[in-house]
């Protein structure tokens, strides 16, 4: 049971490079990343503060039907 097994270019495939360092471009290229998610991300944040504040601003036994919410979206 012995392995004779040698490495040929071919055999190292995508893991050849898997702990190189990243180049300045992927590094930029992630951090652009980062930060457009972490403003998509404050922005949903934003509007379910909007929408619970809104919830609670109504009176019991009413509902904020679609007139409500365009006037909540010219207010922006």
């Amino acid at each position: 049971m012995s392995e004779n097994h040698t490495e040929t270019p071919r055999d190292s495939g995508p893991h050849q490079h898997a702990h190189a360092a990243p180049t300045t471009q992927q590094i930029r290229t992630v951090g652009q990343r980062r930060r457009e998610a972490e403003e998509k991300l404050e922005h949903h944040l934003e509007e379910a503060r909007h929408k619970i504040e809104h919830h609670h601003d109504t009176a019991p036994g009413t509902t904020a039907g679609p007139a409500a919410d365009s006037t909540a979206a010219s207010d922006k």
